[in-house]
């Protein structure tokens, strides 16, 4: 059986991990997994980038085209937006490896839609996000358009019935009635049910399987050696809050948790703040609590050290489907506080591994951060569950029989 597994990073971004962890598990389990990117920062195993030259001049035609389409759209959001409509014939290059199967990832920039339906192959897509059924955005906000027909794009601030949303979304639904054998793996129950309401999506084979995790690469270290490494007090309570483009991207609810530590219950001496994915000048420090802030990581030993380090971590986002921070820190023993939206409810069970706030509501998040931090003996309980819930449900060795299990069911449909 040989896999190729396709996303447009190795390692940068969560989609690109979570489809490296994969790779790499199905590797170890015998598995013939190669891994097929755009951008290769690894020298890893089986990991593969198109080095043509003629191709890789088309796709950068090719993305600027895209960009161009979408900035025309002057008072769009800026939210991510991708439209991937021109193609590169990228699934010339596929259909002539020597595979089996084609597993899909966060494509966008690589792979476009045209392609995506002229792969001649069984295909597997998970849904890193809302992306592949949707007219162009990643998460949809409250839109649900997707169900029926894109137009009027909110984020593109478009009142044109036939504008980009509606031609991209047109497009997939006409990619994807081309492909015989495709197979939607949902990471959480939300998006699979989002997937399920979908038209692009409705009448496909769609799994609610999670992405699985190294539960021996994430694990729990000593809190004061670990905050001895990284210059970290020892005797205060640290809470992590993590993400890229933190202050741009409403959807990560920079805001939430500014106003949810006006209203924390704990006196703010107690406290110091760490922030990763951004950096001094990309968020200005308006908590009025002490604030470290560490750039970006990629590496998972400074992952492992930074979350062992804190003491609770927030993620206030408004729209999740199955985060790897979330799972990540879980795995090394960190309660999250979380609104319950999306993919959250899959990992975090309220006032037993961690809090699920109200959604929307910053006062129920800072409740939440009390809440936690608050009781020692409390805070030891959510830290153990949180670990256990990672090595029960999200563990290499539970997953990835899954997946094995999923593509041999699959190459004997299409035999």
């Amino acid at each position: 059986m040989k896999i190729l597994l396709i996303n447009t990073n190795d390692i940068s971004g969560g989609a690109a991990r979570a489809a490296y962890r994969l790779h790499t598990g199905l590797l170890k389990s015998g598995v013939d997994s190669t891994y097929l990117v755009k951008n290769k920062n690894t020298n890893t195993e089986k990991v593969i980038t198109i080095t043509d030259n003629k191709y890789k001049l088309k796709s950068k035609i090719n993305n600027r085209l895209n960009n161009y389409l979408i900035k025309t759209y002057k008072n769009r959001d800026n939210t991510i937006f991708s439209a991937d409509l021109f193609s590169s014939n990228i699934h010339k290059i596929i259909n002539q490896m020597d595979i089996d199967l084609v597993h899909l990832h966060w494509v966008n920039g690589f792979l476009n839609i045209k392609s995506i339906g002229k792969i001649n192959k069984p295909i597997v897509w998970t849904l890193h996000d809302m992306w592949p059924f949707t007219g162009g955005c990643h998460y949809s906000q409250n839109c649900e358009k997707y169900k029926i027909e894109c137009e009027n794009c909110t984020l593109l601030n478009s009142n044109k019935k036939n504008d980009l949303s509606r031609r991209i979304f047109k497009q997939k639904v006409k990619a994807y009635n081309n492909i015989k054998n495709l197979t939607i793996i949902a990471l959480s129950k939300w998006i699979a049910d989002c997937a399920k309401k979908s038209e692009v999506f409705k009448n496909r084979r769609i799994i609610n399987l999670p992405n699985p995790i190294n539960t021996k690469e994430f694990e729990p270290i000593d809190k004061k050696n670990v905050r001895r490494i990284l210059n970290l007090p020892i005797d205060k309570k640290i809470i992590l809050f993590g993400a890229m483009s933190a202050d741009s991207d409403k959807r990560k609810g920079y805001l939430y948790l500014k106003e949810a530590l006006k209203n924390i219950s704990i006196s703010k001496d107690e406290l110091e703040i760490v922030i990763f994915g951004s950096n001094k000048d990309e968020i200005k420090n308006e908590f009025g609590i002490k604030t470290k802030y560490t750039g970006s990581f990629s590496d998972n030993l400074s992952l492992k050290l930074l979350y062992s380090a804190a003491d609770v971590m927030v993620v206030p986002s408004t729209q999740e489907n199955l985060s790897n921070m979330i799972m990540e820190s879980m795995s090394c023993g960190i309660p999250i506080i979380a609104f319950d939206i999306g993919g959250n409810p899959d990992m975090i069970e309220h006032q037993q591994n961690g809090y699920l706030a109200k959604p929307f509501e910053s006062e129920d998040l800072a409740r939440g951060m009390g809440w936690v931090l608050e009781d020692e003996e409390r805070h030891k309980q959510l830290s153990y569950n949180a670990r256990q819930k990672v090595l029960k449900s999200f563990d290499f060795k539970r997953i990835i029989p899954k997946y094995i299990e999923l593509y041999k069911d699959i190459l004997q449909i299409n035999k």
